[in-house]
């Protein structure tokens, strides 16, 4: 008896034995699987990368940039002063009522988009990875996609729709209509929707907490659940709402960020000429180009450019389309005063205010942290507080931008009004997510995402570039006829098709 006892004992011990060893190796088996599949993935988005953003964009941005300023004839510096003049372009109380949006509201939606982590923790990164000499890249980016951002978002105008609550328009529309072409519409609307209504989103709220939890020693997952309903208050309350808090945040913050910056700019002038030697002369130095970072310097600088401007990429005419205007030439320039808004002067600030800070290129820090560490030196303690405050408001203006962008081509995908909230909470859900979780992953897709729209769009306005041209001449005739507020007729335009709001000049007085 005894005898079977231990027997039975001893094979239920190796009954054990063999289950931990099955157990382990499978165990072991998946996790190497799931460690070679992801592997595998890394590498094959760093590849796409490399070769986008490395080549592909780069001469796409660039050539396309240069081909528009000598077809619009330096529209971005020539007509600067007629920018700051549109802004002050109203709608009557009437049309208020009706919940048109105005020029200036329009401005705010895509400034909110444009202005956030890429303006402060964007600047320290590039920077940081790409030296000094990569905001000078930034800047020529921002010069020659200025005259991109003009026509996409004139061509946003030209082709947009009227909906229930005003009107809608970006890429897709102008796909669609300008091109005749409904899925290449789609497949760039799937890819904002995703890039800018879940990974940037994801980023935005990132960069919140990290600057909270730094400024305050705040939890990260309390910032993120308050992040996330205050995202749900206002994206469920519409586009009018999203224009109005707009309108609000970006203006005096901004304003107040730039202030303090020339502040620090003013106390530390005689240093100014020496900041700015640096960056010039990084970007064309010769140990750069001796050690073979001169190309990393300048893919950093595009890269972080157009991250933050997003000049040519598509996103900004989702806004520019939203606008009540009699011209669709005027939400282009416009839209080219946001792009010298976010990269020439934010940037900039944020830039001379790093390179002012003698450890910034040994101090470890990167992102949020730089920043806040070197307006610390030179304002003390309230300069981390500070910067977190500007980048919670920045940020969060960007991910109720960013959501804009998605809904506008939810709509164009399916009017359902369930899956545009099905969507909504989704933005919601990866506010939190993106608050508390860093997958190092989930950016780089960002950039494969952001940069294959980019292509997309400029093979889009490259086609219908025509148009933005044509109404530019028509408009600046206007002005030159003594006409003070032009008006646009597109049967005035050979070609033009399959155009809703601008067919006759009675019927805009009654749309617009």
């Amino acid at each position: 008896m005894i005898i079977y006892f231990k027997n039975l004992e001893n094979s239920y011990e190796n009954i054990v034995i063999i289950w931990n060893c099955i157990y382990n190796y499978y165990y072991v088996t998946k996790i190497q699987i799931y460690g070679g599949v992801m592997e595998l993935l890394n590498g094959l988005v760093e590849t796409i990368n490399e070769y986008l953003w490395g080549y592909i964009l780069i001469v796409m941005l660039i050539s396309i940039g240069i081909y528009f300023t000598f077809k619009t004839k330096f529209v971005q510096f020539r007509l600067f002063r007629e920018m700051f003049r549109l802004l002050g372009d109203r709608i009557d109380s009437g049309k208020k009522q009706e919940g048109k949006i105005s020029s200036f509201q329009a401005f705010c939606i895509s400034t909110a988009s444009r202005v956030g982590t890429g303006n402060i923790a964007g600047i320290a990164i590039a920077i940081v990875t790409g030296g000094p000499g990569a905001i000078f890249w930034m800047w020529i980016i921002a010069l020659i996609g200025s005259a991109s951002s003009f026509v996409e978002s004139t061509l946003a105008q030209i082709f947009k729709v009227k909906d229930n609550e005003g009107f809608r328009g970006g890429p897709a529309y102008y796909m669609e209509q300008g091109l005749k072409s409904r899925t290449m519409g789609m497949v760039f609307s799937v890819l904002i929707t995703v890039c800018f209504g879940f990974i940037f989103n994801a980023v935005q709220s990132n960069t919140i907490t990290v600057a909270f939890n730094n400024a305050f020693g705040v939890n990260k997952l309390a910032v993120g659940i308050v992040l996330s309903v205050l995202t749900g208050i206002i994206i469920f309350g519409g586009v009018h709402r999203i224009a109005k808090v707009s309108e609000i945040i970006v203006p005096i913050f901004a304003v107040l960020y730039i202030l303090v910056a020339l502040f620090v700019v003013a106390i530390n002038i005689g240093e100014i000429p020496n900041v700015i030697k640096t960056i010039c002369e990084n970007a064309f130095g010769v140990r750069e180009m001796a050690v073979g970072s001169f190309g990393g310097m300048v893919l950093v600088g595009i890269k972080r450019g157009l991250f933050s401007n997003e000049a040519g990429m598509g996103s900004a005419p989702n806004a520019a389309a939203s606008a009540d205007v009699t011209h669709p030439v005027k939400q282009g320039l416009i839209q080219t005063l946001g792009v010298f808004t976010d990269t020439i002067v934010i940037c900039s600030c944020t830039a001379f205010i790093i390179l002012l800070y003698s450890d910034y290129a040994s101090a470890g820090l990167e992102g949020i942290e730089l920043t806040q560490a070197a307006l610390s030196s030179q304002i003390g303690p309230i300069g981390n507080i500070f910067i977190a405050v500007c980048i919670l408001l920045f940020a969060f203006s960007s991910i109720v931008g960013n959501y804009y962008y998605g809904e506008s081509n939810i709509e164009f995908m399916s009017g359902n009004k369930v899956i545009l909230n099905i969507f909504r909470v989704i933005v919601v859900c990866m506010v939190l997510f993106g608050s508390v979780a860093k997958v190092q992953l989930v950016w780089d897709l960002a950039d494969v995402f952001m940069g294959i729209m980019a292509v997309i769009n400029l093979v889009a306005i490259a086609l219908l570039g025509k148009y933005a041209f044509i109404a530019l001449k028509d408009y600046s005739d206007q002005k030159k006829a003594g006409i003070k507020d032009p008006i646009f007729d597109a049967s005035n335009i050979e070609g033009l098709e399959n155009v809703q709001c601008w067919t006759n000049n009675e019927e805009e007085e009654k749309v617009i």
